[in-house]
């Protein structure tokens, strides 16, 4: 078979290429090694940029984001249990909404098939060809079958563990291991306030956040190697209630848990996003740690530049935006990942106690909840930093 794009990955950036390409006119494939049970029900990030928003409803694909996505104005850091508010639409005439990775999966899988889009699933023995010629094809298997689809661009949206970024050559990496981790929970309990607390405590750091009005996502600063058996609900909710308290009385709600993980930290950065006919978008290109709530709203930046570069070419056949894209992209990606670094040092206890990165850190907060400069700058890159054009080639 024969399509123009092949896109290997079925997350939100592979999903979201597809319905932005297709408003377009451009045909493509999705594949994806995963089950779509298994693809709808990966819990991620759910901090979304204004910017990814916007993204979502020019793609069509926020009807219900719009309904039951929670907008927040204001953030809220904590530190010596003093709580100290940025308004987040005074500083920089944004918001930022919270709606689960996983909703937004849905919603574009719903959309995809709507509009009679290819997406399959549980493909396996995935492989990539000719990617330095302008025939590029794509072979798998798909329910036993051997298929082989030709086309004029693949795009690897498949992750870090993915197959694609192994095709880019010449590439240079740039990774940074953090010394902790995070313990999350999924909790059924309505959130104990209206908006995410980031928490810096001496026993380490604590977030609050919520998924809905029901459903609250809370998160532990823990060892890179710490045991999830050694941490019992009741010793999750003793640890958050101590982190997350302040001089004010915060008082912590307490529910059941439903789910329950460590996620280890690091950044990494690919400074090769492109070669030939492949190009990368999102998680198997960057990784950011998610202090700063950036990984997904990455992918979607990355998402809108593929899809204005190849609407360019399938318009006028320009293929000086493809050549571009690279560039333009890790101009947004080392922006995101130096404030992700800058949250996540500033935030988290320093191992073994030292002295000198405690004094950093305090002095950082100190400037947050005194300068109106230092809040501005932290507010314009949490809501997100304004795109620079629009996402389809017109």
């Amino acid at each position: 078979m024969r399509t123009q794009v092949v896109i290997v990955g079925a997350g939100p950036a592979g999903l979201l290429l597809s319905q932005l390409l297709d408003l377009q006119g451009i045909e493509s494939v999705v594949v994806e090694r995963s089950d779509r049970d298994r693809v709808e029900k990966r819990v991620r990030a759910g901090v979304l940029e204004h910017g990814t928003v916007q993204t979502f409803r020019e793609g069509g694909v926020a009807k219900r984001l719009d309904v039951e996505g929670i907008s927040h104005d204001g953030l809220q850091v904590r530190f010596n249990q003093r709580t100290h508010r940025l308004d987040l639409q005074e500083l920089a005439g944004r918001s930022v909404t919270i709606y689960g990775q996983q909703e937004i999966v849905k919603d574009l899988i719903l959309a995809r098939q709507e509009s009679g889009g290819d997406v399959r699933f549980c493909i396996e023995d995935a492989a990539l060809h000719d990617l330095d010629g302008v025939r590029p094809y794509v072979t798998f298997s798909d329910d036993g079958h051997d298929v082989r689809v030709a086309c004029d661009f693949v795009v690897g949206a498949d992750g870090f563990h993915g197959i694609s970024r192994g095709h880019i050559q010449g590439r240079r990496e740039y990774e940074r291991t953090y010394p902790y981790a995070w313990l999350g929970i999924l909790a059924a309990v309505p959130p104990s306030a209206a908006e995410v607390i980031y928490a810096r405590h001496e026993r380490g750091f604590a977030l609050h956040s919520m998924r809905s009005p029901s459903v609250s996502r809370l998160y532990l600063q823990v060892a890179p190697d710490e045991d999830l058996a050694a941490w019992p609900d009741h010793r999750i909710w003793d640890e958050l209630r101590l982190r997350l308290a302040d001089d004010d009385g915060f008082t912590l709600n307490e529910g059941a848990v439903l789910e329950k993980s460590i996620t280890p930290m690091r950044s990494f950065v690919t400074t090769s996003m492109q070669h030939g006919r492949l190009l990368l978008a999102g998680d198997a290109a960057h990784i950011v740690p998610p202090t700063g709530a950036k990984g997904m709203n990455l992918a979607v930046a990355d998402v809108r530049l593929l899809a204005f570069a190849l609407g360019g070419y399938y318009a006028d056949k320009r293929l000086d935006l493809i050549a571009a894209y690279t560039d333009q992209a890790l101009r947004r990606v080392w922006r995101a990942t130096h404030f992700s670094w800058w949250m996540t040092e500033m935030l988290h206890k320093a191992p073994n106690t030292d002295p000198f990165a405690e004094g950093l850190a305090s002095a950082q907060l100190d400037w947050i909840a005194s300068s109106r400069a230092m809040a501005t700058a932290v507010a314009q890159n949490y809501t997100g930093l304004p795109y620079e054009q629009e996402w389809s080639y017109r």
